[in-house]
């Protein structure tokens, strides 16, 4: 291989519990929510899927079904699916919604896997470019700036830049040319297996991960090290 492309969420990087998402968004604010009525109200939050990166919907709304598939190709359609989905969840103040939308999109609302540094580290020192391609809705960079892990990405190809989004093969190919990658020696790695499973369109081989909370998906990267030689 001569080249690699990750996923972002669920691969090199992991979105807070909703716990955390929404007592981040409440710190500061006056509380009016009982201790057990913000742990009602998170794990609610998570059962409908409005915490971006944090898993699937169980059900998606009629109303928000059109906007649901195509999400993650523009900005407003992101926000418009993810505050849609909150927004079955009562909290006291309707502008929460999009106070907790806004919270997901900082650095301090994600950490890298465990294994994510040493992997890009290990990639950089062995001169194999490295490029993120992600269905999102917004910009991504400063998370991994935050983080440190900038300095080992080479190109950042983003859904919601292009107007695509995976597993449409032509957004691996920009990865692929920006990198000045064959595709036919370029891996792919991923947590879902039919998004991220569209760079064998291209000949990329694939390697899954499991989108697992950080603390239990220690070393998920690291075969990716054997796989590239």
């Amino acid at each position: 291989m001569n080249a690699v492309l990750f996923d972002f969420s669920g691969t090199l990087f992991r979105v807070e519990s909703a716990d955390a998402w929404l007592r981040g968004v409440m710190a500061g604010r006056e509380a009016p929510l009982s201790e057990s009525e913000l742990a009602a109200a998170a794990r609610a939050l998570e059962a409908v899927g409005a915490l971006p990166g944090g898993g699937d919907p169980a059900r998606i709304p009629a109303e928000l079904a059109g906007t649901w598939r195509v999400r993650d190709r523009s900005a407003a359609l992101h926000r418009a699916a993810y505050t849609g989905l909150s927004r079955q969840v009562a909290l006291p103040d309707p502008a929460l919604h999009d106070a907790l939308y806004e919270r997901h999109m900082t650095p301090a609302a994600w950490a890298p896997y465990p294994d994510a540094p040493e992997v890009l580290r290990t990639l950089r020192g062995r001169g194999i470019p490295v490029g993120v391609v992600s269905n999102i809705g917004w910009d991504l960079r400063p998370v991994f700036r935050e983080h440190g892990l900038d300095r080992y990405v080479d190109t950042y190809v983003l859904s919601f830049e292009h107007g695509v989004q995976k597993p449409d093969p032509r957004l691996f190919a920009t990865a692929c040319e920006a990198l000045g990658a064959d595709p036919r020696r370029t891996l792919m790695v991923g947590d879902n297996r039919e998004a991220d499973g569209g760079a064998t369109a291209l000949g990329c081989g694939v390697h899954f991960v499991d989108h697992l909370p950080v603390a239990d998906r220690p070393a998920g990267l690291l075969p990716v090290l054997e796989l590239v030689g």
